[in-house]
């Protein structure tokens, strides 16, 4: 994979000084006029070998562009704060919006190729980092992002000159550290182990370029060259086209008689007012203790709650926090995505809300937005929602994996309780705000709703992310289920700390 980033690659000074001026300037152009379009946003990924021109070409690539529009991320070491997120939660935070261009130096790769080049993976665990990557870089595609990933290399006779040279010059001796020299002892080990990863993550939607770091004007004339004619490319393709074909797409569920998992719900089911309040007041207890145990600091909950308008996500979800000190949760309220949102991946809203271990983030409304209103309404193209549903999955698997308790809520009524609701809020003062236009057109699509919402359980009730299905035609019934399931779900993942 290497072989061509050890052939010796020059480029004259005189032809590099007649290219650079007229490069620089259709850089220039083609970033202003991102700028001003918003079509995509460009994700440059800078890696490879230690003494490469990694850094240099970073400089380099803020000097030939406009630094307003560049947000350059220079990763390190995850802090304290970012390990009690999920690995991807600080590359998420970093994404650039639609129109700017983003650098990543040091990335979603160097942790799995580290951790493997230094023993402490193995080849499954570093697999299953590259397939984690894959679909993510696929869904960052897939949402208009545009992806250049470069992979600086030397062979190990060069790396060694190029890391003394720097080393004896002391205008460069700042450069090269101990860890340099530590990468440097295992650089037949850390060459393998790179080429095995680039082998897995190299797709038509993110592509690797191996660049041969060892002459700064091939480097730079390199990297260059491919950013321009991403850019030029990317301007080019017509607004609002799918990246990825529509044909490869699966086509969408297709329900043939009226038996859906909402209509087996037997929405009968009510609890009286003594009863409530006992089982009320137990419950809440009961979570109060478990979010004060010792082991859930290592633990923290991520509460989803869905369902149809009036049926009482509001009330269940005070419920809760009724129960909580204020200190430990955090309740976000989902509504139509702002301009800032719309020009990031619908998932980066969410991800930045991913709660630290000890706490409990509360989603009034979520994620499932983009298979349920987006899906009805229309708002998102067919292969986007159906895409969605494996997206989501992945997205909660990483949540669970870094030991985060997911509870999926779906509050479920009639459409005759529905009418009473919205009837009583437009007569009640205190609850008026509560009723919209919307809320009414959105009663007409009542069966469309009905699909989404059978399919959405279908695809993404998972063994590590089940939903939960809460009969909610009674208040008091559906809140006791509400909190009760949510005592159950961390006590059971507690107890399995302790054994």
């Amino acid at each position: 994979m290497f072989e061509s980033a050890e052939l010796g690659h020059r480029i004259a000074k005189d032809e590099y000084e007649a290219e650079v001026p007229g490069l620089r300037e259709a850089l220039l152009d083609a970033q202003l006029d991102l700028w001003e379009s918003k079509k995509f946003s460009l994700v440059i990924l800078i890696a490879g070998v230690d003494g490469a021109g990694k850094g240099e070409t970073v400089n380099l690539l803020n000097a030939w562009m406009d630094p307003r529009h560049i947000e350059t991320n220079a990763m390190g070491a995850p802090t304290q704060e970012e390990m009690e997120r999920p690995d991807l939660w600080r590359f998420w935070r970093a994404l650039p919006p639609r129109g700017k261009t983003g650098i990543f130096f040091g990335s979603w790769y160097t942790d799995p190729i580290v951790r493997r080049a230094y023993g402490q993976s193995g080849d499954a665990d570093m697999d299953r980092a590259a397939q984690e990557i894959v679909r993510f870089e696929e869904m960052l595609a897939d949402e208009g992002a545009i992806l250049l990933k470069f992979w600086f290399h030397l062979s190990k006779d060069f790396q060694r000159k190029r890391l003394r040279k720097l080393e004896s010059d002391p205008k460069t001796r700042w450069r090269v550290t101990k860890t340099d020299w530590k990468h440097f002892k295992i650089y037949d080990t850390f060459v393998p182990v790179s080429e095995r990863m680039l082998r897995q993550t190299s797709t038509g939607h993110a592509p690797w370029t191996i660049v041969e770091g060892g002459e700064p004007r091939y480097r730079s004339l390199t990297v260059g060259k491919t950013i321009l004619a991403a850019l030029q490319h990317g301007l080019q393709r017509p607004p609002n086209v799918t990246v990825v074909d529509p044909a490869t797409q699966p086509p969408p569920p297709v329900h043939v008689d009226k038996l859906q998992v909402l209509n087996s719900l037997d929405l009968s089911q009510t609890l009286d007012r003594k009863t409530y309040r006992t089982e009320l007041e137990k419950y809440q207890a009961k979570l109060n203790l478990l979010i004060r145990q010792p082991e859930f600091k290592q633990r923290s909950v991520v509460a989803v709650f869905e369902g149809f308008d009036a049926a009482g996500k509001g009330g269940a979800i005070r419920r809760l926090t009724s129960a909580l000190d204020a200190r430990q949760y955090r309740v976000i309220p989902i509504a139509s995505p702002s301009d800032e949102e719309r020009a990031q991946p619908y998932q980066w809203r969410f991800w930045r809300h991913i709660p630290r271990r000890g706490n409990v983030a509360i989603f009034d409304r979520s994620w499932y937005g983009r298979v349920l209103v987006e899906r009805v309404e229309r708002l998102a193209r067919e292969g986007d929602w159906m895409r969605a549903y494996g997206e989501i999955n992945d997205f909660e698997e990483q949540l669970v994996r870094h030991r985060i308790i997911v509870a999926k809520f779906w509050l479920t009524i009639s459409k005759d309780e529905q009418l009473r609701r919205f009837e009583e809020r437009e007569q009640r003062g205190y609850k008026h705000y509560k009723i919209t236009p919307e809320d009414w057109r959105n009663r007409e699509r009542w069966d469309d709703y009905q699909s989404a919402v059978t399919d959405m359980v279908d695809y993404t009730s998972t063994e590590i992310a089940p939903w939960t299905l809460v009969e909610s035609n009674d208040k008091q019934y559906a809140r006791i289920k509400v909190i009760k399931t949510l005592c159950d779900r961390i006590e059971d993942e507690l107890s399995k700390m302790r054994k």
